[in-house]
């Protein structure tokens, strides 16, 4: 469980890098300046480069405590995303790879440290994203010259979408299919390829490098294409992390199974989407910041003319805003909670690990992260839309920052496996279940996740039980809902597929067909009960400080309801619920824990709210002054009261009315 302390612990770091932030100059914020992309992008590096030099963490520093690379990355990321992304990509994601292979790339890991390289990870292509076995790119092996040739073969295989390629990767973690001298294709392996010249930037011999272009969002991360025209790298730079080649050619792997072979190639992609789950739940904290603080100062109308209220003692405003901050506090928690769990997994892949133990922690985390991407990214996405609109026009002004948000987020909906295609890789797992289920066998996961699935066959008989309002608003109640929901999604799931298989409908047709309302449902229910689980526990525990409870477990009642809320068809369809006191009581609670939250929504904000610096937003400061503030930024901005460029168009040079219509 992550404890309080633990977080606190943070403190210091976090001040460390917003102090550093606030006072160089290079990290200066231009109220007004609308940068280009190319010195977007420019403004970028140097800032990255800066970031080496201040270097906040060391690697032992990290390796002690590994939490501490994960909030480094989210305070920078507060700052900008495209900078936080540039960073962790050669960082993390470029690195991570390299650093779980031998030895023998001690070496290369200094460069990459000393930035005397810059890495990129290249796996999709222009054809093939989400479906990753379907990469086209090929590295095969020359058994006379002792080298991988690297070779794209159609411009459909180019390497798209690579991060950091777009103008300045030097070097590249490469996904090709490897083939040995006989003509065996032995699947997706990863190999370091160098794409430009360290002195130069310039491509090297035989690669088509380049830059993508504008983007809706994160435009001061340069996305790239590539393709390799017979590139050659030594048999060396073959990251051997599943498999490798002898020198006559013969491929051997300590991971026998094909699948579980594929999976492992690509279990860095599950890191990404670990990451990528506490970075939506930051974009969601972000807004929520914003919009609260706004909503507490700004008044409009009230109960006479003379007096006007802040709008966040409207019962609207509350419905809009107060759920998305109970989803903050517990998707924040379930994030640092789900990356203690893969330090655990990956503490057993760097000492290679071969235990059963270890493999089913694999499939644990894949099929959390798979989801909880998709929930916290879609949270977030629809969080800062709702605040977006919460704050009326003056949200609407990108000094605010608003806009901003929602498009530095919405990739997180599509990167590291489209959401709705995870959800599927999450369903696959509760379904693997079904036969434990049917036969009554003792199963259980290392993170307990699935454990409750043992009562199968007693939850689906249970009902909604409160009798009051105030009985509802303690979140047991929508966590007992959703285990039911959870049991019966399964259920369902289950029979659809068995009833599409016996209609004569392939594998591939009858999983195609259980989506919809049935599987992807399913992953939906099963991460938000389980972020539910693990926030109730925390607010729920005898040692959390008696002050802190109260709060805590309203956040918590509220996040689980609010929740639910969105599935309450299905609870009625399948029993759970009948007549109309549940629907009341679970809309009324959650409209009543609103009201309750409300006084306590700024100082909530607060706890994870940057300073104002970060934060970024005229509407957003910790003063609370709106107008002041939104007024100083617009005059700060350098062309704000200067007369247009244009202006000699409107004043001399007058329109011909009709001059250019057709004579005809």
């Amino acid at each position: 469980m992550v404890k309080i302390s633990s977080s606190l612990s943070f403190f210091p770091l976090k001040n460390r890098i917003f102090s550093a932030l606030e006072s160089d100059p290079l990290f200066a914020h231009h109220p007004g300046e609308d940068l280009c992309r190319e010195k977007y992008q420019e403004l970028t590096f140097l800032r990255c480069k800066r970031l080496f030099e201040y270097d906040f963490l060391t690697q032992q520093e990290i390796m002690e405590n590994p939490l501490r690379i994960f909030n480094m990355v989210i305070c920078i990321g507060m700052y900008d995303w495209s900078l936080c992304l540039q960073y962790f990509l050669h960082c993390g994601v470029f690195a991570g790879p390299i650093l779980s292979a031998s030895k023998r790339f001690a070496d290369f890991v200094k460069q990459i440290y000393s930035m005397e390289i810059f890495g990129c990870f290249a796996l999709t292509e222009l054809s093939h994203g989400t479906n990753t076995k379907g990469i086209r790119t090929t590295a095969t092996f020359d058994r006379s010259t002792q080298e991988f040739i690297i070779n794209t073969p159609d411009f459909e295989a180019a390497k798209f979408w690579v991060g950091n390629m777009g103008k300045h990767a030097t070097h590249a973690v490469v996904y090709a299919q490897l083939y040995t001298p006989d003509g065996q294709c032995q699947g997706l392996h990863s190999f370091i390829v160098q794409i430009r010249d360290t002195k130069t930037l310039l491509p090297v011999p035989g690669v088509m490098v380049g830059d993508i272009g504008k983007k809706l969002g994160l435009n001061g991360l340069d996305n790239g294409f590539a393709m390799f025209h017979n590139v050659r790298i030594p048999k060396e730079n073959i990251l051997n992390i599943t498999g490798d080649v002898t020198a006559e050619g013969k491929y051997s792997s300590s991971i026998k199974d094909v699948k579980e072979r594929f999976s492992a190639t690509l279990g860095s992609l599950s890191t990404g989407r670990i990451l990528i789950t506490a970075l939506s739940t930051t974009n969601l904290k972000l807004a929520i910041s914003i919009a609260i603080r706004f909503s507490a100062a700004r008044r409009q109308f009230g109960p006479t003319d003379e007096e006007e209220i802040p709008v966040l003692e409207y019962q609207t405003q509350q419905w809009r805003l107060l759920p998305y901050l109970a989803a903050a506090y517990a998707l924040d928690y379930f994030s640092k909670s789900l990356f203690e769990n893969f330090v655990e997994f990956y503490a057993g892949l760097l000492t290679k690990q071969r235990s059963q133990r270890q493999a089913d922690l694999g499939r644990e985390i894949h099929a959390l992260s798979a989801a909880s991407k998709p929930l916290s990214s879609w949270t977030a996405q629809q969080a800062a839309q709702e605040c977006r609109e919460a704050c009326g026009g003056h949200g609407y002004l990108a000094m605010n920052r608003l806009g901003e948000i929602r498009n530095d987020n919405d990739p997180n909906c599509t990167y590291e496996g489209d959401n709705n295609i995870l959800l599927q890789q999450t369903s696959n797992y509760l379904m693997s279940w079904m036969n434990c289920i049917r036969d009554k066998a003792p199963f259980e996961s290392p993170f307990g996740t699935i454990n409750f699935l043992q009562d199968y066959h007693h939850i689906l008989g249970w009902k909604f039980t409160s009798i009051s309002v105030e009985d509802s608003m303690d979140s047991s109640v929508p966590l007992a809902a959703y285990k039911w929901l959870v049991c019966y999604l399964l259920r369902e799931s289950d029979l659809k597929l068995s009833k599409e298989k016996q209609s004569g409908r392939s594998d591939f047709e009858a999983k195609n067909n259980c989506q919809v309302y049935y599987c992807r449902s399913l992953a939906i229910a099963f991460i938000e009960q389980t972020v539910l689980q693990r926030f109730h526990d925390y607010t729920h525990d005898p040692s959390l400080p008696p002050t802190l409870q109260p709060v805590l477990k309203n956040l918590s009642a509220l996040y689980g309801l609010w929740s639910l809320s969105k599935h309450l068809a299905v609870l009625y369809q399948g029993g759970y619920a009948s007549g109309e006191q549940a629907g009341r009581f679970i809309q009324n609670a959650i409209l009543d824990l609103c009201n309750r939250l409300k006084d306590d929504a700024v100082a909530l904000v607060d706890v994870f709210a940057p300073p104002d610096f970060i934060l970024n937003s005229p509407i957003g400061k910790a003063s609370g002054e709106l107008y002041k503030n939104i007024w100083a930024e617009i005059l700060q901005g350098s062309k704000a009261l200067n007369r247009p460029s244009w202006w000699a168009e409107f004043c001399i040079n007058k329109p011909v009315a009709g001059r250019l219509r057709s004579r005809l």
